[in-house]
């Protein structure tokens, strides 16, 4: 199998799961940072997207290969 398929399905069946999962997560306030560090991952460097609320929890995150514009718009553009 490709991983061009497993990503079209990621895309396809990955917002169903999150709707059903999002009104049972933790409730945070509206106040919120966000971070960015360089990780690495399995052997690879990746940056890593953190959305962090005032009382330190971690409320979302994305792991970027690139840290450009298009990769922090896609970061906030995924809610």
């Amino acid at each position: 199998m490709a991983h061009t398929t497993i990503m079209r399905w990621v895309h396809e069946f990955g917002p169903e799961p999150d709707k059903r999962i999002r009104p049972y997560l933790k409730p945070t306030n509206d106040s919120f940072r966000t971070d960015e560090t360089y990780i690495k991952v399995k052997g690879q460097w990746k940056y890593l997207y953190r959305a962090v609320d005032s009382n330190g929890n971690t409320i979302d995150f994305m792991l970027s290969e690139n840290r450009d514009a298009p990769a922090a718009k896609r970061f906030f553009k995924k809610h």
